[in-house]
């Protein structure tokens, strides 16, 4: 740990390996997300074990940073796929978001480590968000096939997951399935921990456990269908009667708070209803409270009994401000669960949903619903893109599912940030000549999607990278096409493209060099009319107009750069004249 950073002898690995300066004067959750979360492990161990107040004050520094700053509502880390890494302060994309499952496994065992450091039950608060929503979506209900990583927003189509929109049984880099075996059999470990007299009971679950504390072993028995129920039933049994204190986390969510900071805070603040009783004599919770542990401390004997009842309203989640996808937009939680909308229960899409704050929402248990799981049910609005580019609104039906169950049925489009007005709503497209046609091209970069061409999505300019793309990379100087085939021979008379160019980011995409518009003619290809196309242009539609011709099918065909790749955003077509 404190060869981090000492360029005394030898040459620094920066950022990406958290070698970039001496431990002690590191300030922020940096580089590779999965190696950072195993480092930061180490040295919260090393200053447990120590006891030295600088690496105490370094590694709660660095937490700081990553839970206050750096997380996701679903406790996943990562934000960038460049180097699977931390970004900056609030830079928490959605669509884009890398979020690696062992970047979550890396998160909450540094995390259980931090709690085992300080005692505090803001630690467990984000081990068990992660447990639930950033690792468990990792792998699917049957067990066999694998997210690497993990976005909160999906379009339906774009091959996140390592060059698949699904999830996959194995990667060319197959770390994620084997921590995934490797942390499942941990977690048990986790459940409770011991400090002199005290037991702390950190995590919910039907168990039976055997705890060493006082000198005698303490047997605890779990009842509870936690995280749907919010019921806890503990039966204790000690060896012989003994003193020694029992503390009960009570969670964030039920506190009111859902994460440490204020990176995430519920529309309604107010605590959830708790109860908690021994032998069924009421224990006033607000006075045994203890760094977030409700303390039971009594003589204890044999068969001693426990009820925690924990309230588990809907909680609507708000972001900061500066974390700029989420402004406008809300999260659903219930309990430690954190839901996503996914279209295949919402009329076969969920980014156009808009859910007003008023909008009453319901739980209920679906015990025939993958695996058995609680759903919420409400009413939505959904928008819609119209002629001339107006929008139009439509109440309907809304269900949220838990996130980490989504994508096992249809593959649909999923959002876990909505919109709460409608001005915050991406709009399904409307139907268009482009949006019924099927695209394909002569390639397209694995991390890139074709839908790109035709989501009427508009770009903001040529390197608007919040927008999908379509791009050829990592061609270069070639001859590229990308094609259209339409419903039915169609008659057309133009077409708009907007070229994506990343130069001003450092990428290797340009426009292309010069472009033509052909058509499908029987089993040939024709220009539709010569010197029609004006000179490749950046951050501007490039129409094309021409006379109008027959085809079932249209392309584009771009001569690319030399030595420079290219793309498109999007890509429009024009129909018959009036």
């Amino acid at each position: 740990m404190d060869q981090r950073g000492d360029a005394a002898h030898r040459e620094l690995y920066g950022p990406y390996y958290q070698d970039h300066m001496p431990f002690l004067q590191q300030t922020e959750a940096v580089g590779h997300a999965v190696r950072a979360g195993y480092f930061y492990c180490g040295a919260a161990d090393v200053a447990a074990l120590t006891g030295e107040t600088a690496y105490i004050q370094t590694i709660d520094r660095i937490w700081e940073n990553a839970a206050t700053r750096r997380m996701y509502l679903t406790g996943g880390i990562g934000s960038r796929r460049e180097g699977e890494a931390f970004g900056d302060d609030f830079e928490l994309p959605n669509a884009t978001a890398y979020c690696e499952t062992c970047a979550a496994i890396a998160n909450a065992l540094w995390n259980h480590r931090m709690f085992l450091l300080h005692g505090d039950a803001k630690y467990l608060d984000v081990f068990e968000r992660t447990v639930y929503n950033g690792f468990l979506p990792g792998v699917s209900l049957e067990g066999d096939t694998f997210f690497y990583p993990n976005p909160l927003e999906f379009n339906g189509v774009a091959p996140f997951n390592h060059g698949s929109p699904r999830r996959s049984p194995w990667f060319g880099c197959s770390c994620c399935p084997t921590n995934i075996v490797r942390f499942i059999p941990s977690l048990p470990g986790c459940a409770y921990a011991v400090e002199g007299t005290r037991v702390y009971a950190g995590l919910y679950l039907a168990s039976d456990a055997t705890v060493p504390v006082g000198g005698q072993t303490v047997r605890i028995v779990q009842e509870t269908e936690y995280p749907w129920e919010g019921a806890v039933r503990m039966t204790v049994t000690p060896e012989r009667e003994g003193e020694f204190e029992l503390a009960l986390r009570i969670p964030g969510w039920a506190r009111g708070v859902p994460s440490p900071g204020d990176l995430y805070t519920y529309l309604d603040p107010a605590p959830a209803a708790v109860t908690l009783s021994v032998n069924g004599e009421a224990v006033a919770v607000a006075d045994v409270m203890d760094r977030g542990f409700a303390v039971l401390r009594r003589t204890w004997k044999p068969g001693d009994t426990v009820a925690l009842d924990l309230a588990m309203p809907v909680r609507r989640v708000l972001c900061h401000e500066a974390v700029e996808n989420n402004r406008g937009r809300v999260a659903l939680e219930r309990g430690p669960v954190v839901y996503c909308a996914e279209g295949v229960d919402n009329g076969g899409r969920a980014l156009h949903l808009c859910l007003p704050d008023d909008a009453p929402l319901a739980a209920e248990r679906r015990p025939d619903l993958l695996g058995g799981v609680a759903v919420l049910t409400g009413r939505a609005r959904a928008v819609t893109r119209v002629e001339g580019g107006d929008t139009e609104e439509t109440e309907q039906d809304f269900t949220a599912i838990p996130y980490y169950a989504w994508a096992h049925r249809d593959q649909t489009e999923m959002a876990v940030w909505l919109a709460r007005t409608p001005d915050a709503v991406t709009p399904a497209p409307r139907p268009t000549l482009a949006s019924k046609s099927r695209p394909s091209a002569s390639h397209c970069w694995r991390g890139d999607t074709l839908t790109a061409l035709n989501d009427q999505a508009e770009p903001k300019d040529s390197g608007d990278q919040s927008v999908p793309r379509m791009t050829w990379w990592d061609r270069r100087g070639t001859v590229e096409w990308v094609q259209y085939d339409l419903p039915e021979e169609t008659e057309i008379s133009g077409c708009a493209v907007y070229w994506f160019d990343d130069e001003r980011s450092g990428g290797g995409c340009r426009v292309p060099a010069s472009w033509r518009v052909l058509r499908r003619d029987g089993e040939k290809w024709v220009e539709v009319e010569k010197g029609k196309y004006g000179k490749p242009k950046r951050d501007a539609w490039c129409k094309a107009a021409f006379t109008p011709v027959k085809t079932d099918a249209l392309r584009i065909e771009a001569r690319l750069k030399k030595d420079a790749s290219g793309g498109i955003l999007e890509w429009t077509l024009d129909g018959p004249k009036p």
